[in-house]
């Protein structure tokens, strides 16, 4: 059983992706430590991708993290939720869920990305709960 855990949600900009799965996260488990960030720090989350994180009932924020040796250190577990981020980027335990990225003004695939983020969290946070991981 691990005593402390820290995940850290990473996309290619930390725009949307790994910032539903953070806020996603947090929202069912309160007893792990989560935070996300991107590869590529450059872009902020557009008003249609906030819109619909919010119809899901998660609040996401505009400003962008990029990933840095804190972030690296604080991370038990890597958990790349990116078609286009690769796992040989990390040292430490990585999860990959392929998510491929919605065009921004494409509400339905924005619909369908977040759904998708939402099902591979909650197997993740079960996988969690059994491992006997806080």
């Amino acid at each position: 059983m691990v005593d402390k855990m820290n995940i850290l949600f990473v996309c290619k900009y930390n725009q949307f992706r790994s910032k539903i799965a953070e806020a996603y996260f947090k929202k069912i488990n309160k007893n792990i430590k989560a935070k996300s960030a991107g590869i590529i720090k450059n872009r902020f989350t557009n008003k249609t991708e906030k819109k619909m994180a919010k119809i899901y009932g998660l609040y996401i924020k505009e400003r962008t993290n990029q990933i840095n040796s804190d972030l690296l250190n604080w991370a038990n577990i890597i958990v790349i939720v990116a078609d286009n981020v690769p796992k040989s980027l990390f040292d430490k335990k990585v999860i990959k869920f392929n998510i491929k990225e919605a065009k921004e003004d494409d509400k339905e695939g924005i619909k369908k990305e977040i759904e998708l983020i939402i099902k591979k969290i909650t197997k993740l946070n079960e996988k969690l709960k059994k491992e006997k991981i806080r």
